[in-house]
């Protein structure tokens, strides 16, 4: 399914009530229509336009896309939709595949929100749904209906298939969603989670940044596609949005939500949306989301939340830092980072929240903010009071969020502190690696010898003693690449990154390079080719096993005839390509559980992430507060914030999004295998699930199990205070909170008073 929208005219006075379908003209303002139509054909690769006149139409597209007063009320005007090709014919009694069923959901929204939508797409079928065409084919919509943009409601296995119909039959936009497609699936066709952005208002202009197929590479490369639109309805819960002043960028859905809530709360409303993704590839930039937020004339401040994982963070400060210096009056900007009470190299819960060998901690993220003159913030809910008080003229400037994390004296509710924070040094964290999928040494070197590598498995050198060699991707290029060091100097060593074409492989580099910053360059002993054939090998297998990290530490030799041995080796592989297409099954034999910590496993059968934390470094920092959180942005938050006003998370658990009775019952029994564990600390964002529901599910799993620990519970969102009502009328040890602040200090109270 795809959905677009289009605004109407005029000044905005309200929420915007859907218009009639058919009700705006199909045909956009002369000038600007021609400038779409050339840079389109600059897109596709027209032969005759250059460089520099493709340049010049980018920069008038942009202008017509944010001047509401050259555009007809139709900017872009049609809409089809793809469904995956094993479901039943769509009928509006169907009950087919859990794709098809949210396709239609979300176009019965869209429709209702305002959207064109103007057709769909099924193999085999030819007829009617909700009232549209169906066609067989997306050539054939496309050649029919003529769509500016197509959305992909699949499973995760036939993405892939469904992306390149779409590019093959020429869909200007294509968007979809990468939850769970294989990772080696989006590197091979180019993209990644496209964004669905939630506009609030029919006045108001819209992006969406996207990835755009170029012919003479076979590759998709990122561009903007900027127009407006009455309204795209995605999947945010829209009680808590409402057309204002703040737009948001975020790497996390449930914390956008936070934000836009608190945004809400404070009287500024959103002018706009863009959720990013937390994939390890993800298609948009949150640079590209600064970017049209800093352009757009509605957006007066702006809201970012980043994570750990990747360096699109490091990449937005920059773009900050050089924004302000070339911008007369700059916009506020306030930002976010979750992840910081991470555990080093594990990944929690969004694909792409880890760290790979190079890459920033989340420490690191805060102090380029900083830098760049943002203020920090450690719980969504400051976003409105801090943007509030900085459009008003506070000076929430670099000093003052400096300042505010100079100790815990000078601790302040609202600003980042760097209390009790963890060593995060980042030459070490990746070593630590880990993933559903993660082969422990002996295993990993089992496999280097079926591709007849050489093993140095009786090696005792120190973990930083050999040259390093990594084989994964460079999330900044979205490119897989090759890291070579030299041994460690001390803690630090010598990282350089090296990209190659996927389809290339080993032919793209130069190994010559590669072998110089290893260390192992100027030498006639046969060193070279050995480390070539270890590096063919290797990228061969970062194929052929769907791998996302072959790390490797290298040693010469010194035999007779020198040549290299791999001493130590630390591999993961995507689960995805085996959960969602069953492939690589012989890679998934290879996990030992065993080695595992068994609530982690049980817990991942349910599809609920749960990873036991650490205690503290003295005697009194026990971990003693349980987590239940509903997404992973809001899971690591919670535990970073919890930190930040003197307590202890003993786990962070991802219910997956769900926030039933059922998983609520499951978690609870998972944490409660800690005997660490004095209280649970439930924070729920209601979205899609209302407040009352969990409300109700929290009781239902609480006397199900016959428990004794005390519950602490934040629900926001939908139906809220009907669920705190639920709660607190429980007579149960419930304790019902909104305010963030309020509740972690209940949590903190009980777990203490059962020490």
């Amino acid at each position: 399914m795809s959905s677009f929208g289009s605004p109407g005219s005029g000044t905005y006075t309200g929420k915007p009530t859907p218009p009639e379908r058919g009700s705006f003209p199909l045909d956009h303002d002369g000038e600007c229509k021609h400038v779409m139509t050339r840079y389109l054909s600059c897109i596709k690769k027209v032969k005759g336009l250059n460089d520099e006149e493709c340049r010049n139409l980018a920069k008038s597209y942009l202008a017509c896309r944010m001047d509401r007063n050259l555009m007809a009320r139709d900017d872009f005007k049609n809409l089809g939709f793809a469904e995956e090709s094993d479901a039943k014919p769509p009928t509006s009694s169907s009950q087919g595949g859990k794709p098809r069923k949210q396709a239609t959901a979300n176009a019965k929204e869209s429709i209702e929100w305002g959207t064109n939508i103007v057709g769909g797409v099924r193999p085999g079928f030819t007829g009617e749904h909700l009232g549209l065409p169906v066609f067989p084919t997306v050539r054939e919509a496309m050649e029919v209906l003529k769509p500016d943009a197509t959305g992909i409601y699949v499973a995760a296995h036939q993405a892939t298939a469904a992306i390149k119909e779409a590019i093959e039959a020429e869909v200007p936009l294509i968007v979809a969603v990468a939850e769970h497609i294989p990772l080696h699936d989006m590197i091979r066709v180019g993209f990644s989670e496209y964004l669905m952005i939630e506009t609030l208002g029919s006045e108001l202009t819209t992006t969406y940044l996207d990835t755009c197929y170029d012919k003479d590479t076979k590759f998709l490369k990122a561009c903007r596609s900027q127009f407006t639109r009455y309204h795209l309805r995605g999947f945010q819960p829209l009680p808590c949005f409402s057309p204002g002043r703040v737009g948001i960028v975020a790497r996390s859905g449930t914390l956008s939500y936070e934000t836009a809530s608190s945004t809400l709360r404070s009287g500024l409303g959103q002018s706009m949306c863009i959720g990013v993704g937390g994939d390890i590839l993800p298609g948009t930039s949150i640079r590209d989301g600064l970017q049209v937020l800093a352009e757009d004339e509605n957006t007066e401040a702006i809201a970012l939340v980043g994570e750990i994982g990747g360096e699109a963070e490091i990449e937005a400060a920059d773009w900050i830092k050089n924004y302000r210096a070339i911008t007369e009056k700059p916009k506020p900007i306030a930002a976010l980072i979750g992840g910081i009470e991470a555990v080093p190299g594990r990944i929690m819960g969004h694909a792409g929240a880890f760290a790979l060998p190079g890459e920033p901690s989340a420490q690191d993220k805060i102090q380029a903010f900083r830098a760049a003159s943002c203020a920090i913030v450690n719980h969504p809910s400051r976003f409105g009071p801090v943007l509030k008080s900085m459009l008003a003229g506070s000076t929430l400037s670099r000093h003052d969020a400096t300042s505010a994390s100079s100790g815990t004296g000078s601790q302040c509710r609202g600003i980042h502190t760097a209390t009790r924070r963890p060593n995060t040094n980042t030459a070490n964290n990746y070593r630590q690696q880990t993933r559903s999928i993660y082969l422990p040494q002996s295993t990993a070197f089992d496999l280097l010898r079926q591709y007849g590598l050489p093993v140095a498995d009786n090696s005792t050198s120190a973990p930083n003693d050999g040259h390093l060699l990594v084989v994964t991707l460079n999330r900044l290029t979205r490119s897989p690449c090759v890291i070579a060091s030299p041994p460690a100097n001390g803690s630090l060593r010598k990282l350089k990154r090296f990209d190659y074409d996927y389809e290339v492989g080993a032919e793209d580099l130069d190994l010559n390079a590669i072998a110089s910053q290893l260390g192992l360059d100027n030498r006639d002993d046969g060193v070279t080719p050995s480390l070539r054939t270890i590096i063919t090998c290797l990228i061969t297998l970062f194929a052929e096993k769907e791998a996302y990290l072959l790390e490797t530490q290298l040693l010469v030799s010194r035999k007779a005839a020198p040549e290299i041995a791999i001493a130590s080796a630390r591999f993961g592989f995507d689960d995805a390509a085996y959960r969602s297409a069953k492939r690589q099954a012989d890679i998934q034999t290879l996990r030992d559980t065993s080695i595992e910590d068994a609530a982690e496993v049980e817990a991942e059968k349910d599809g609920i992430v749960y990873i036991k934390l650490p205690n503290g470094r003295g005697e009194e920092e026990i971990a003693n507060i349980g987590t239940l959180v509903n997404g992973a942005g809001l899971a690591m938050n919670t535990v970073d914030a919890l930190a930040d006003v003197g307590g202890r998370a003993a786990n962070f658990l991802d219910t997956g999004g769900k926030a039933t009775s059922e998983t609520v019952k499951k978690s609870f029994g998972i944490i409660l295998r800690d005997p660490r564990v004095k209280c649970i600390f439930v924070n729920i964002f209601g979205g899609l699930t209302l407040g009352d529901m969990i409300a109700r599910g929290v009781i239902i799993a609480f006397r199900d199990l016959d428990m004794t620990v005390p519950v602490v519970v934040r629900i926001r969102g939908s139906n809220e205070k009907e669920g705190r009502r639920i709660i607190a009328e429980s007579g149960l040890p419930l304790f019902a909170f909104d305010d963030f602040d309020e509740a972690a200090e209940k949590a903190i109270e009980l777990a203490n008073a059962t020490v």
